[in-house]
């Protein structure tokens, strides 16, 4: 049996995202060192970001506007207008940044979209426009059969998505950098999955790794060891069924 769709996330899988973030993140440091030391600040701005994905989800925007509340009440207020504007400005700035691909990324998708037997999916989370933009900066639009701008990744959302596009769960590979929203929910609902580690990981998205049991799971370097990933994960698949539940995630 071979895989029918093979699912890719965008941010830091395709592209570079996340140093979009870290720069961000120190220039609040430094906007904020008289009202708190890194670690409080760090983690005032997490706590802003948690308690608003329910209102503005994942993505630049929401973040802007945790970065904007996180220096208002850590400097209680005295924090002037020209800051805040920079800050907005740092958001407007992260929008605007070229896609910047990572190495081998396109080659990997090229390979893959020239099957007509598979089915090559971008599964991508955050903002909408934002999202929209990266994928066309990136100039691999076309390779995609289909593209998927979620608010959330959960098993309920890949199974919907697998199912749409024809395919049970075990015929589905994901491939990305975040064990929470790439690989566990898939392994969940039956699917395979390539986890391609990033240097940098936001620490909303964090597993321990060693909790995951599962023979429909890998762990690469790059991107460039994906296809020979998949040819032996495919030597393990049965010629029908589900390949995994919840129960051995």
């Amino acid at each position: 049996m071979t895989y029918k769709l093979i699912a890719f996330d965008g941010d830091d899988t395709l592209w570079h995202n996340e140093p979009l973030f870290r720069d961000a993140h120190i220039r609040l440091r430094e906007m904020l060192s008289h009202y708190g030391d890194a670690d409080t600040v760090n983690d005032r701005l997490y706590q802003a970001e948690l308690a608003n994905l329910s209102i503005y989800g994942y993505g630049i925007t929401g973040f802007t506007l945790s970065m904007i509340e996180t220096a208002i009440e850590l400097s209680d207020k005295k924090i002037s207008a020209a800051e805040i504007h920079e800050l907005a400005e740092i958001g407007k700035s992260m929008l605007r940044a070229p896609t910047r691909l990572i190495e081998g990324a396109e080659d990997v998708l090229r390979h893959y979209a020239a099957h007509p037997d598979r089915k090559v999916v971008l599964i991508t989370k955050g903002d909408l426009i934002a999202q929209q933009l990266k994928i066309e900066r990136s100039g691999l639009e076309s390779l995609f059969a289909g593209v998927e701008i979620v608010s959330e990744k959960d098993p309920l959302t890949y199974r919907n998505i697998f199912g749409r596009y024809g395919v049970e769960p075990s015929e589905a590979v994901m491939i990305g950098n975040s064990l929470k929203s790439d690989i566990l929910p898939v392994l969940a609902c039956g699917g395979s999955a390539i986890h391609i580690p990033y240097e940098i990981t936001w620490v909303h998205e964090m597993v321990d790794q060693t909790e995951i049991d599962n023979d429909h799971f890998v762990t690469v370097e790059s991107i460039a060891e994906v296809p020979e990933s998949i040819e032996k994960l495919e030597e393990d698949l049965p010629a029908y069924g589900t390949v995994g539940s919840m129960e051995n995630v």
